[in-house]
């Protein structure tokens, strides 16, 4: 007999995961390894060590393990906000008179209001643990450095966030949240950095990228002793500590008899969709379920729908490792569009290797069409949702509205990565219809295509 669905499905402590899924560790073609520029070999633990910390590169560097234990502080400290709700969107199905049935997995419930803190609080702890003074890093829209600083305040960590000037400029409010953790914030590109000079004088008025931001962290890191560089997206640790999203959103619906059709998540640099679909990822990879997911990313920053798959530099200045993964060239300058967080010019290695096998699809949607569903979203739901979440919450609409149509009583989830209140600026750009769509023209990624490093054997 199944149990009556309740319109939040939240689960008991005891119900929480106690160690994060490594996907890779279920892939048969595992992601290509990160490359060493200098060499083009693939990079060993000592390439890292002067950059991340060194239980974080043991797990970056690990294909094998298929579950590491989520230490007990962590755990204590994901109390505070975690589980978050499995949220059946009752009001938006009827809105759109859809037989679809929709679920969404809030991660918004905290005060930095997105799913960063589930990483930022694990690279944080394992930083203390090695005896640091403070970590470097880069944010776009805000939420990884509002997240990191939060963390390095609850174990007393100094924490410096080169923040993309763009939305350091967009989001005055998400840069004093920052500094009232007590990080320090900079604008990227900068002047306090080598890199940082460099890319001014190459891009005069750059409204930067992370690439850039990532470029000006690293060389901060590795010119204080003490100090290590810590990401919010993009690499194979990331997505293992986003991993409780979807394990959590896998116990709930298990819990109830719910199996999703559709999985659909924003993509930027990957950790939030990686996170979500790892548990049902791992199920297709060992053949014990099918799921149609869904990466959606903005227009105008098409990694994966235009991108190419191929090694390229992680960062702007070009001073970190190579990854192989979909890319539009790490000199790609992206629009100014208000999803900060998913203006990254790559996309993790490990959702490329997946794309690639075809095992998950990807779609690309405007600016306007976006915020358009967010606004609706906005007065059915009762939240107010990222831009960046928003992509999902787009193309979640759209499937719903085909669903109406053919009457198809399909099982939708996707990711509410977090809340939009500090991106107010970009709704007044939209409700007063200033906002533009810009899409990169095939000229354009071609001339970026034509930068790619010589790739490895």
């Amino acid at each position: 007999m199944s149990k009556e669905i309740p319109y939040k499905i939240y689960l008991e402590e005891n119900e929480m995961p106690d160690s994060w899924y490594n996907v890779r560790a279920d892939m048969k073609k595992k992601p290509a390894p990160l490359v060493n520029p200098a060499t083009l070999k693939p990079v060993t633990a000592d390439d890292l060590k002067p950059v991340f910390c060194d239980e974080l590169i043991a797990q970056e560097l690990d294909d094998k393990t298929a579950f590491f234990p989520i230490p007990q502080e962590i755990r204590d400290f994901y109390k505070m906000y975690r589980p978050s709700p499995l949220v059946r969107a009752y009001c938006l199905e009827k809105k759109l008179g859809t037989p679809a049935k929709i679920y969404y997995k809030f991660e918004g419930n905290n005060t930095s209001g997105s799913h960063k803190l589930n990483s930022a609080i694990a690279q944080a702890y394992y930083a203390k643990k090695q005896g640091l003074k403070g970590v470097t890093t880069e944010t776009g829209a805000g939420q990884w450095g509002t997240a990191l600083s939060m963390a390095c305040s609850y174990f007393d960590l100094d924490c410096q966030v080169y923040m993309v000037k763009v939305s350091y400029e967009q989001k005055p409010f998400r840069r004093e949240v920052i500094r009232t953790y007590g990080a320090s914030i900079t604008p990227s590109p900068s002047d306090t950095t080598n890199i940082g000079r460099k890319i001014l004088a190459e891009h005069p008025g750059t409204g930067g990228s992370l690439g850039c931001a990532i470029s000006e962290a690293v060389e901060a890191a590795t010119t204080q002793e003490g100090y290590r560089y810590v990401l919010g997206s993009v690499l194979n640790q990331v997505l293992l500590h986003q991993s409780v999203i979807g394990l959590e959103s896998k116990i709930a619906m298990d819990k109830y008899g719910i199996k999703p059709d559709m999985i659909i998540g924003c993509a930027g640099g990957g950790s939030n969709l990686g996170g979500l679909i790892s548990p049902f990822v791992g199920e297709k990879l060992r053949g014990e379920a099918d799921y149609d997911i869904v990466a959606v990313e903005p227009a105008s920053c098409p990694s994966l729908t235009r991108g190419t798959f191929a090694y390229d530099f992680c960062d702007t200045g070009r001073v970190c490792p190579m990854a192989k993964m979909y890319t539009l060239g790490s000199g790609f300058m992206p629009s100014p569009n208000h999803a900060g967080g998913l203006r990254y010019h790559g996309m993790s290695p490990v959702l490329s290797e997946l794309y690639d096998q075809k095992l998950m699809r990807a779609v690309s949607v405007e600016q306007t069409k976006v915020f358009e569903a967010a606004e609706q979203f906005a007065r059915v739901e009762g939240i107010l949702p990222a831009p960046e979440s928003s992509h999902a919450i787009r193309a979640a609409i759209d499937e719903a509205l085909k669903c109406k149509e053919t009457g198809e009583e399909k099982t939708i989830l996707f990711g509410l990565t977090g809340t939009g209140y500090f991106d107010l600026y970009a709704y007044k750009a939209f409700n007063d219809g200033e906002m533009s769509d810009y899409i990169p023209t095939d000229d354009e990624l071609k001339a970026s295509f034509a930068q790619l490093p010589k790739q490895p054997e």
